[in-house]
């Protein structure tokens, strides 16, 4: 166009939409052909940059269209070339299959590659069939051997290969098309149809339904409505081709309205079923590899978690979502002797099934060192090594807090490698983040791991989690911390632990790209003051005899008279070596708490250990400790800041349990 609109130059698609001259265009004036094209214009020229309007188009047919018009100026062409207006306007629906280069573009150009990039086979089957239709067809479903999709199905059955009908499409808004063909129906066509032809020959099949061919494909089917969908449409089947062979198909049609499928459609139809089956086999094994993981990873989570009575530990898990991965997140609530309990969240580094294998691996560690009673500080060095042999030839990378919380004394001993810090929240207070002195993570070593210990109120809670709580994309950490930290405010502690692990989810379920998340909450509190007493007794050969005396007169007011001969011989020979190999002050410790507890604290570190030698010696070889080991149902020793304790425990009778 000129300055004043005048039309220079067209092309053919301009002509054809907007004159029904071919040469009516030329000459003419831009608000003439299109009506309040000229305000754009104006606009343009004066501003000296593009201006686009929606405006109304009527064809020489008499169809109104809207159109989408941008005038860009144009400067030093030729004298008197003022503007370039594009007019854009939507395809009419007979004609929509008619320029194969248009349709070329838009089904392999346009969007396939942005429908590459998912790894859910889901959302892969419903982006491809929302290519297909409307830009191919007019109907389409994809349908995938069941064997690829259900890993236990066989490949084929009795009565040939069962399909899976991943996604449809259709552009009529009849309903009928989902109820003759819904999506996640599994099925096995019958012989003689162009679907079975497909299948066995992995080549395209064009098929004309008109006459009676749909009729006769809805009898072999058995599926009366098939007729009426598909009477008189053009059906082509697009094979999906792997190095395994055939692992399912399109299915596309265009109805009577439309040209029907040639070959240069099968061309472009079987050049997008070749990229498509790249996509498909590459969320087929995604998914199966995420399935495995999550597997293992579930098989390797705790079924139960254990604690005294009087401590409330609540637990969740949540995978990560369908667009990452399963993590190594992992949790633990493991009862120790005395009323004590272990409570420990992990994350292993990294995805899939390694991250789950490693994190099967550290759950195994940290319940056997449970079991040695280390301390928080020196159970995670313990750890750290573990992963840095692990790592010699791959490396491993886990960040884990270990907390032990003694019910009878109300303390708790916590120590972190690189993990996020607990959260505590005592009653009528608001939360706050434990400053645990840091760590590198582990695998990483170099720096000591030191704890922290403290006492708590009875009523705080504690909450151990994992960083995909807290951190996401769209959301820094500190945000993630500060919302955490206002979910447990000064109510939370007259709150049940359910309804405060599903506050601080919320939200968390709508992110696509959300990693794991593992929580453990606890609820602290001291087992009652009459169901233990502890007592502080000299290091001399008196006080044997006096232990035995405390200890009858408590399991008495305990009503645990049975009880009382075995568990006075075994204060004996325990208070006994106390004072032949420790000295100085013992502290003797009786606590009812699942089991009967007997525990004696001595100033030595020295580890005690049964030793075998002769019938005759027995008594300078360890006879306290072979006494113990048979009356008690278990023992055990672990070491203090000042020294150690041995314990051993008995089962209560069952009437007072």
């Amino acid at each position: 166009m000129d300055s004043s609109g005048r039309i220079l130059q067209f092309d053919r698609n301009a002509a054809a939409v907007l004159s029904a001259d071919p040469d009516g265009l030329l000459g003419a004036r831009l608000d003439e052909v299109i009506a309040g094209a000229a305000e754009p214009l104006r606009e343009a020229l004066k501003a000296g940059r593009e201006r686009t309007a929606m405006l109304a188009v009527e064809t020489p047919a008499g169809v109104t269209l809207d159109a989408v018009v941008t005038v860009h100026p144009l400067s030093g062409g030729a004298p008197g070339l003022a503007a370039l207006a594009v007019v854009r306007v939507p395809v009419p629906l007979a004609d929509r299959f008619v320029d194969p280069a248009v349709i070329r573009r838009a089904l392999l150009d346009d969007a396939l590659p942005r429908i590459g990039s998912t790894l859910d086979l889901d959302l892969l089957a419903r982006g491809l069939m929302d290519v297909l239709v409307p830009h191919f067809c007019n109907s389409g479903a994809l349908l995938l051997r069941d064997s690829l999709v259900d890993a236990d199905e066989p490949p084929v059955g009795a009565d040939g290969p069962l399909m899976r009908r991943m996604a449809i499409g259709f552009d009529d808004d009849d309903p009928a098309w989902d109820a003759t063909f819904p999506t996640g129906e599994a099925l096995v066509y019958p012989d003689g149809t162009p679907y079975t032809r497909c299948l066995d020959t992995g080549q395209p099949v064009l098929v004309g339904l008109g006459g009676d061919g749909a009729a006769r494909i809805a009898a072999l089917w058995r599926r009366p409505p098939v007729a009426d969908l598909l009477k008189g449409s053009s059906m082509l089947l697009l094979p999906i081709m792997s190095g395994g062979g055939v692992l399912g198909f399109f299915a596309c049609g265009r109805n009577v309205a439309h040209r029907p499928f040639d070959a240069y459609d099968v061309e472009i139809g079987m050049e997008f079923a070749s990229r498509a089956s790249i996509f498909i086999e590459s969320a087929r094994r995604y998914g199966r590899e995420r399935a495995t993981a999550l597997t293992l990873q579930r098989s390797l989570l705790p079924t139960g978690l254990s604690a005294p009575s009087p401590v409330e530990v609540h637990h969740r898990y949540l995978p990560g979502s369908r667009l990452i991965e399963v993590g190594g997140d992992w949790y633990e609530s493991i009862a120790l002797p005395g009323a004590r309990v272990a409570l420990v969240v992990g994350d292993v580094a990294g995805h899939g099934v390694k991250a789950a294998v490693t994190m099967g691996r550290l759950r195994t560690a940290i319940h056997t060192l449970a079991g040695l009673e280390l301390p928080p500080a020196e159970a995670l060095e313990r750890l750290d090594s573990l992963m840095r042999t692990l790592g010699e030839r791959e490396p491993h990378f886990a960040t884990c807090a270990y907390v032990v919380y003694d019910a009878v004394s109300g303390r708790c001993e916590v120590a972190s490698a690189g993990h996020l810090p607990p959260l505590i929240a005592p009653p009528g207070t608001g939360s706050h983040f434990l400053g645990v002195p840091p760590a590198p993570p582990l695998g990483v070593g170099g720096e000591p791991i030191v704890s922290r210990e403290f006492a708590v109120e009875d009523g705080t809670l504690l909450f151990l989690y994992t960083d995909g709580l807290v951190e996401n994309r769209a959301r820094d950490i500190d945000d993630g911390l500060a919302r955490l930290q206002c979910t447990f405010g000064p109510d939370a502690t007259t709150r049940t632990l359910e309804e405060l692990c599903q506050a601080a989810l919320d939200g968390v379920y709508d992110d696509q790209h959300r990693d794991d998340i593992a929580m453990l909450l606890a609820r602290l509190r001291r087992i009652p003051s009459d169901h233990h007493a502890s007592w502080e007794l000299p290091a001399e050969p008196a006080a044997v005899r006096r232990a035995r005396g405390l200890v009858r007169d408590r399991l008495a007011r305990w009503e645990l008279d049975e009880l009382a001969d075995a568990t006075a011989l075994l204060v004996s020979e325990l208070v006994t070596n106390a004072i032949r190999h420790a000295g100085g002050r013992i502290t003797l410790r009786l606590i009812r708490e699942g089991g009967l507890v007997c525990e004696v604290f001595d100033t030595s570190d020295g580890r005690p250990r049964i030793r075998h030698g002769n019938e005759g010696d027995m008594r300078e070889t360890g006879r306290g400790l072979h006494v113990v080991g048979r009356l008690a149902e278990r023992w055990g020793v672990r070491r203090t800041a000042t020294g150690k304790v041995v314990w051993c425990e008995q089962k209560l009778p069952k009437a007072v349990r």
